[in-house]
């Protein structure tokens, strides 16, 4: 299958718009969060990702939250949080908002560790894991050097043992990526990144 993935497209009308015209090569669309900026204007940022020629699979950033991520979304996409889907045999994961609690305020939908450690609980396996929130010391690391990953994020990927695990959230660390265990973790930004992965 190949899979088409991104994160943190903050309502930008020309990545949008790239990502729209790369999703003619893809099986598979996967957003991993902040669609939008703030909590404003979803429905519009999603309306940029109408012209997608594959069904895609999202989780909610900090800047939506899960209600209205899933209010906005159209036909054709799966909205995850906490849960699973299968999709041509592939096992995907999802859980959104920005874990650990970011420093952001009211607007932020986040949750703490032990909120997440108890809605990734849930997955008894999975091929691919959807954060919008990297793990804990991997692709976590803000512009001036803090590695501010989940634990819970991490523990889970230990546990789980997913082959592909996707996210974003970190700015700073977009496009790089790094392992835990067998597991490649790409932090991923809002650019085509693209994946192979057999069923």
């Amino acid at each position: 299958m190949r899979i088409l993935a991104f994160s943190d497209l903050h309502a930008s009308g020309e990545r949008a718009a790239e990502l729209v015209t790369a999703s003619r090569a893809a099986d598979l669309v996967i957003g991993a969060g902040d669609f939008c900026n703030m909590r404003r204007g979803l429905a519009e940022a999603l309306a940029l990702l109408d012209g997608l020629a594959a069904p895609m699979i999202a989780v909610p950033g900090n800047a939506e939250s899960l209600e209205e991520l899933r209010a906005a979304a159209g036909a054709g996409v799966t909205v995850l949080h906490g849960d699973g889907t299968q999709t041509d045999g592939l096992r995907v994961f999802g859980l959104g908002y920005g874990v650990p609690v970011t420093p952001f305020g009211a607007w932020s939908c986040d949750l703490d560790e032990r909120a997440a450690a108890a809605m990734l609980a849930a997955c008894e396996g999975a091929d691919i894991l959807v954060t919008h929130s990297p793990p804990k010391g991997v692709v976590d690391v803000t512009s001036a050097g803090q590695s501010v990953g989940s634990v819970a994020i991490r523990a889970a990927i230990d546990r789980i043992r997913p082959r592909l695990v996707l996210c974003g959230h970190i700015h700073d660390s977009w496009g790089q990526e790094g392992r835990i265990g067998a597991s490649r973790v790409v932090n991923l930004g809002p650019r085509a990144n693209w994946f192979e992965v057999t069923t």
